[in-house]
């Protein structure tokens, strides 16, 4: 049984376009595939895009900041942005933003972003080591997923495989580890550098695997 809805609701795309999440054309967009005017295939063709995703979280940030102080708390995250932007731009990433101690990284070849990961962790430690770290310098926990997403939204990818990631990077790998989605280790499993295990885990309603550099 349906009821009509008693309040506003905001349909211009100019106004909903002032959130910062979209462009005008993409609430104009789900406007039309709401109503049937726009096909979900139609929706698709124009918005999806094949990407692996790269999700980095910082560990410790309200720790850090209750212990230092506010200031100091925020030079850890550019300290670790100080590191993380020559890599990803060594590998080729075609976008990079940040959001609060939170870093996203796209990339075409599922391969670039693995070693970018790789290299973040190896640089984040040797950084921690330098007399340039804080008292309590931060650490890298990273997710990393692949598939089509919708290229929209500030970070150019909304969709499961971004939800998958992100979920791995920035509420269940600790710090410098590694965790990626089923479609990325199907991208990566044959690579001879890498251990590579499924974590068996009810935690999450989906398979993730995680992977470290093999030592010599």
């Amino acid at each position: 049984m349906s009821k009509d809805y008693p309040y506003e609701l905001l349909d211009d795309p100019v106004a909903l376009a002032e959130l910062g999440e979209w462009e005008q054309e993409v609430y104009r967009d789900f406007s039309r595939f709401r109503v049937g005017e726009l096909t979900e295939a139609e929706l698709k063709k124009k918005y999806l895009a094949r990407v692996a995703i790269l999700c980095l979280d910082m560990t410790g940030f309200t720790q850090a900041a209750i212990k230092m102080g506010e200031a100091m708390s925020l030079i850890r995250i550019f300290d670790v942005q100080r590191v993380c932007l020559p890599i990803f731009r060594q590998d080729n990433a075609r976008l990079v933003r940040a959001f609060a101690d939170d870093l996203t990284a796209l990339f075409d070849n599922p391969n670039q972003a693995l070693d970018a990961a790789i290299e973040v962790h190896k640089r984040i430690a040797v950084f921690n080591q330098s007399n340039l770290a804080t008292p309590h310098p931060a650490e890298c926990c990273i997710g990393i997923g692949f598939g089509d997403v919708f290229a929209i939204g500030p970070n150019l990818a909304m969709g499961d495989e971004m939800n998958r990631a992100s979920k791995l990077g920035e509420d269940t790998a600790r710090a410098g580890e590694i965790l990626v989605t089923e479609n990325m280790y199907q991208e990566i499993r044959h690579r001879t550098d890498c251990e590579i295990r499924e974590v068996s885990t009810d935690d999450l309603p989906f398979p993730y695997y995680s992977v470290s550099l093999k030592t010599p």
